[in-house]
């Protein structure tokens, strides 16, 4: 099954989630993972299940980082605040670094979260 991991910064949540909820038919086909509270809020907003790592800080970007090079993981979504200070920016760069170094897909906005969710689903 397709695995797609779903973050988003505490500015973009509700970005997310109205992306969730308009693409819920799509992404009831995947296998969808999330750091916690970004999981949390998917889950209470729409029916999706959603498996839940720790919260950003807390490590959950590295511990979808980690599945990435396990090769667990198909594509991420990353709604990221680009106008703020993250305090775990180098957990963020990691994250991003990976993705490169495994060719797997990514999306840091809605317009190529759209493309990730369209491709993944040919």
């Amino acid at each position: 099954m397709t695995r797609v991991a779903l973050i988003a910064h505490d500015e973009k949540k509700p970005d997310l989630l109205e992306f969730a909820r308009a693409h819920e038919a799509q992404l009831r086909a995947y296998d969808l993972i999330a750091t916690g509270t970004t999981g949390k809020r998917l889950m209470e907003g729409t029916d999706l299940e959603v498996e839940r790592k720790e919260s950003g800080p807390l490590g959950g970007d590295l511990m979808i980082g980690s599945e990435i090079a396990e090769g667990k993981l198909d594509g991420v979504v990353f709604l990221r605040d680009p106008l703020r200070a993250q305090p775990h920016e180098p957990d963020i760069s990691a994250l991003l670094r990976i993705c490169d170094v495994h060719d797997t897909a990514l999306a840091t906005n809605l317009a190529s979260a759209e493309f990730l969710i369209e491709g993944l689903a040919e």
